[in-house]
């Protein structure tokens, strides 16, 4: 068949003229989009007045962001589950130098709590120019070991991807008024995909192709920043992680078999970086910037990246997992004093 004949020629002379493009291409490609960058930094966008939403506000990534926006004037709409935490961090984000800041309980896995946290926002302020989708909880199991009826699965789907789908839903036609920025909380486990976070990382892959396929529908009307963080302290990197009935619950031993000897990076500064990108309208942001290098290997060396977590954060069969090597090496002394921050080497947040 003609077909045949035409995927024969394709098979031949694709990879070929790929290479040869990316040869004579990526150099001035790359120039172009340094020269973009550089202007995108020089006439970065002033959110003061802005009105920005910022789901998981309570903690981490999202409570930091709230400090960060609202040092720039932004005014803000903070959701989450825990209220108590959302209204301590809507406190400081007024002191920090927003104008205002409004707070608003809800479950983003909920598609009425989505409509309402938006139409609230709009209501209270008449636009909508940034959303910020940063909820997201992390599971940590094996997937032989996860329940049959796929409990956990489904909840970090819930969250981490329809939660920031819901989310989009709605305050999309408000973004497009206001010609406003969406930013995307995906994570480097999109494409390093290690032991024990199977569930974690397919929610978080799903969250960027989406988003990807988001941006070329809507072309310019909007911005869209699709951030993929490595590991950030945070309640994650405390080692909070959602188990098996459903609940949070800290496991230090776990935590420091999954991060091990990775460099924890500071959650200030990654928000910081977050705000900065989202301004300047980029469409990826690796935080911290050395982690971007990681695509490559991933890439280019998938057998040895995957030989590496067998070895290291795999321990043997019918063993637990804190006597995995990646573990036993963070039971040197001094080892988490030097890579991790102060406030994630002793977890202090309570079980429940």
């Amino acid at each position: 068949m003609a077909v045949d004949l035409i995927h024969k020629f394709l098979n031949l002379s694709a990879p070929p003229f790929t290479f040869f493009s990316f040869l004579f291409f990526l150099p001035p490609y790359y120039l172009f989009k340094s020269f973009l960058s550089i202007l995108r930094s020089i006439f970065s966008e002033n959110v003061a007045g802005k009105v920005v939403i910022i789901t998981g506000a309570s903690s981490g990534i999202g409570e930091y962001l709230a400090y960060e926006y609202g040092r720039r004037g932004a005014r803000l709409a903070l959701t989450a589950r825990r209220e108590k935490s959302l209204h301590e961090v809507a406190d400081r984000a007024r002191d920090l130098g927003s104008p205002d800041v409004i707070t608003i309980r809800a479950d983003v896995s909920n598609i009425e709590d989505c409509r309402r946290l938006v139409n609230d926002t709009v209501n209270h302020f008449g636009r909508l120019d940034h959303l910020v989708n940063n909820a997201g909880m992390t599971s940590v199991v094996m997937f032989e070991d996860s329940p049959p009826d796929m409990t956990n699965f489904r909840a970090l789907m819930d969250t981490n991807f329809w939660g920031s789908v819901y989310t989009t839903r709605f305050a999309l036609p408000h973004l497009k008024n206001s010609r406003g920025k969406i930013v995307v909380m995906s994570s480097s486990s999109s494409w390093m995909n290690e032991p024990r976070a199977s569930g974690y990382s397919a929610s978080k892959a799903a969250l960027s192709a989406f988003f990807e396929s988001l941006r070329v529908e809507i072309g310019s009307d909007v911005g869209i920043t699709i951030v993929t963080p490595g590991f950030i302290e945070s309640e994650a990197t405390k080692g909070k992680f959602l188990q098996e009935g459903g609940e949070l619950e800290v496991q230090q031993a776990l935590r420091d078999a999954q991060v091990s000897f990775t460099p924890v990076g500071s959650v200030s500064g990654c928000a910081r970086a977050i705000v900065n990108s989202a301004c300047r309208g980029d469409r990826y942001l690796t935080q911290p910037f050395w982690f971007g290098v990681t695509y490559l290997w991933k890439a280019f060396f998938p057998e040895v990246i995957e030989l590496g977590y067998r070895i290291f954060a795999l321990p043997s069969p019918e063993t637990p997992h804190h006597e995995a090597l990646s573990k036993r090496i963070m039971d040197f002394p001094g080892a988490k004093e030097v890579l991790y921050p102060s406030s994630i080497q002793s977890p202090d947040v309570k079980t429940k």
